[in-house]
C-alpha cells in the first residue's frame, strides 16, 4: 500500500504521478522519445483547441502502454526454453533456421509467437547463455501471421548457446505495421533467461527453433507470456 507524503497531499500532480509509478509498468528506453514528444504535442494542442489536446493525450497514453517493459520472473527450473515474447502460438512445425546465421540447413523444431499491437512488445532471452552470433537480414513487410513472414520478411536472427552446450535460435520478424527492429545484445554477450534484449515496434513475430530432442510444451493458440511461459523442455547433455 502506497503512503502519501504531506507534500504529496497538497500536490495533486505529484500525488498522481506516485500512483503512476507505484501502479503502470516501466516503460522501454526506447519509447521514451515518443512520448515526450506526445506529452509536448498534448500541452501544445490543448491551447489551440481542448479536444484535441485529449485525443493527443490518449494517443500518448496508448504509445506509453505499447512500449510498457512489465517485470517478469522467470521459473527457477533448468533445462527449459521460455516464450521470447507475449502473444499467441502461431505455428508449430519443422523449419531452417535463417541462412544468414551459417548453420547447417538441417529442419529443426520451430515455435512461432504472433504479436498484435496490443501485446507487450519486448522480447525476452529464451535461456540463459552466451551469444554467438546476431544477423539482420532487410526484406518485405507482410502480415506477420503469415507462414512465409518468417522467410520474406525483415528480420534479427539470435544465435545463443545455453552453458549445456544446446543451441537456440530467436528470431525477430518484422510485421505488417512493424518498421523498426531493435536488437540491444551483440556477440559475445552473456544474457539471462527472461531478460529483455530487444524490441519491435507495432504487430510483429517471434520465431525461435529448438534443438533437436526437445520436448514442445505449449500448442497452437495458446496464449504465452515472455520471460515467464515455458515453450520446451530442452534435451539433457549437449546436443
Amino acid at each position: 500500500m502506497s503512503r502519501t507524503s504531506p507534500e504529496q497531499a497538497s500536490n495533486p500532480v505529484a500525488h498522481a504521478l506516485q500512483l503512476a509509478r507505484e501502479t503502470l509498468p516501466p516503460m522501454h528506453p526506447a519509447g521514451r522519445p515518443f512520448v515526450a514528444g506526445g506529452l509536448a504535442a498534448t500541452l501544445l494542442l490543448r491551447r489551440l483547441w481542448k479536444p484535441l489536446g485529449t485525443i493527443a493525450g490518449l494517443a500518448t497514453l496508448a504509445t506509453a502502454a505499447f512500449f510498457r517493459e512489465p517485470r517478469r520472473v522467470p521459473p527457477e527450473r533448468d533445462g527449459l526454453a521460455l516464450a521470447a515474447a507475449d502473444g499467441v502460438v502461431s505455428l508449430i512445425e519443422e523449419a531452417t533456421p535463417p541462412p544468414e546465421l551459417g548453420l547447417p540447413a538441417e529442419p529443426r523444431m520451430r515455435v512461432s509467437i504472433f504479436l498484435s499491437i496490443f501485446d507487450v512488445h519486448v522480447q525476452r532471452a529464451p535461456a540463459t547463455g552466451v551469444v554467438e552470433r546476431v544477423a539482420y537480414r532487410p526484406g518485405k513487410f507482410l502480415s506477420a501471421d503469415l507462414d512465409k513472414a518468417s522467410e520474406d520478411n525483415e528480420r534479427n536472427a539470435v544465435l545463443l548457446r545455453t552453458a549445456d552446450g544446446h543451441e537456440l535460435v530467436v528470431v525477430q520478424i518484422a510485421g505488417l505495421i512493424a518498421r523498426r527492429i531493435l536488437c540491444e545484445t551483440a556477440e559475445g554477450d552473456k544474457i539471462s533467461a527472461g531478460q529483455t534484449y530487444g524490441l519491435i515496434r507495432f504487430g510483429s513475430r517471434v520465431d525461435l527453433y529448438l534443438p533437436a530432442g526437445s520436448r514442445v510444451l505449449v500448442s497452437k493458440g495458446q496464449r504465452t507470456i515472455g520471460g515467464e511461459t515455458p515453450l520446451a523442455e530442452l534435451p539433457q547433455g549437449k546436443d
